[in-house]
């Protein structure tokens, strides 16, 4: 991910929002991967707002980076 820069710098914010919450979240993941975005609306960890922020090349960059790189097991609770 350190190669690919945002666009620009406020980005940046949703970006990380998105990425930890992504990680994080077992049911933020199966919203995202079912395409189910419209439950957002009632989630307190992502919310509708927060996927709108994140620019639209990292909606689907950010998770295919965390299924090829990241040890999902390490956040599990």
């Amino acid at each position: 991910m350190a190669d690919i820069k945002p666009e620009e710098a406020k980005d940046i914010p949703a970006i990380k929002t998105f990425f930890k919450a992504y990680v994080t979240s077992d049911h933020v993941r199966h919203i995202i991967e079912s395409k189910h975005f419209t439950d957002l609306a009632t989630n307190a960890v992502f919310s509708t707002r927060d996927f709108r922020a994140v620019p639209s090349k990292y909606r689907t960059l950010v998770p295919e980076y965390i299924k090829d790189y990241v040890s999902l097991n390490q956040f599990a609770a």
